[in-house]
């Protein structure tokens, strides 16, 4: 299987620059996790469908959301799932940094986070989108994509969570709780996650879908690669425009609460 061209790929790390992750790069709070993830890759292999050969794909992360555990910080994070304390769904979150949280959203799409901070702080780090660097043409199966693969097809790969999460090949439940440190196999996945040197070219802003005051400036904790094509388009989630209005005019009102993740 062979990858298609390398058509968004501008000046950035080689491949020989990324080194492989170790619990203590994610053992602080998410929002401080978060940027320094830019740039790294997380590297899967997972059989596809009824095909008994594992492939590998790599996805240079570009854009990320952090997500903050019950107490955690001086402010709560009302828009994360750890935000009333353990449940079955989020259980991974509360074990230790380097697991990743797969979680399902809109019953449809499984999302991929980074475990971080120590364990039982419960922070997250989502992995919102990316670049297929490796395995592009799995990445392409596994989302429907017919190939060839036009320049904007290839950019929206992983432009997203939902498409990220599809393309590198993870699904909820089955894999959520894989290792990325260890890189042990997991219902017939492998996860690995590379980090490279901090950049200083990182954005950041409010997150994107988040409902309510969680997706307004109050909480800036989205961070992306400036000028990224692959960046996923910012849009205001229910209530969070009427939330930063009351915000800017110091008028607080109801619809500062009840946010999800995204």
């Amino acid at each position: 299987m062979t990858d298609g061209p390398d058509l968004l790929r501008g000046v950035d790390l080689p491949h020989e620059s990324l080194r492989r992750a170790v619990r203590a790069d994610l053992s602080a709070s998410a929002v401080d996790v978060a940027p320094r993830l830019l740039g790294g890759e997380l590297r899967t292999v997972v059989t596809i469908g009824n095909d008994s050969v594992p492939v590998e794909v790599r996805l240079r992360i570009t854009e990320v959301e952090a997500y903050h555990g019950q107490g955690t910080g001086e402010i709560p994070d009302p828009g994360s799932h750890a935000r009333m304390g353990r449940t079955a769904r989020n259980s991974t979150m509360w074990g230790e940094p380097g697991h990743l949280y797969v979680y399902l959203s809109h019953g449809i799409h499984s999302c991929v986070n980074v475990v971080c901070g120590p364990e039982g702080q419960g922070d997250g780090v989502l992995l919102r989108a990316g670049e297929i660097v490796s395995g592009t043409e799995a990445a392409a199966l596994r989302r429907g994509v017919a190939l060839p693969l036009r320049r904007t097809t290839l950019r929206d790969l992983a432009r997203g969570p939902g498409r990220l999460g599809q393309a590198v090949g993870l699904r909820h439940p089955v894999h959520d709780g894989i290792d990325a440190i260890t890189g042990g196999e997991r219902r017939g996945a492998r996860a690995e996650l590379w980090l490279g040197p901090q950049r200083d070219d990182v954005a950041s802003g409010p997150r994107v879908g988040v409902a309510g005051v969680a997706g307004t400036a109050a909480f800036p904790w989205r961070f992306w690669i400036d000028a990224d094509p692959t960046v996923s388009p910012f849009r205001w989630g229910r209530g969070a425009a009427e939330a930063a209005a009351e915000l800017a005019s110091g008028e607080p009102g109801s619809t500062a609460s009840a946010p999800v993740l995204n």
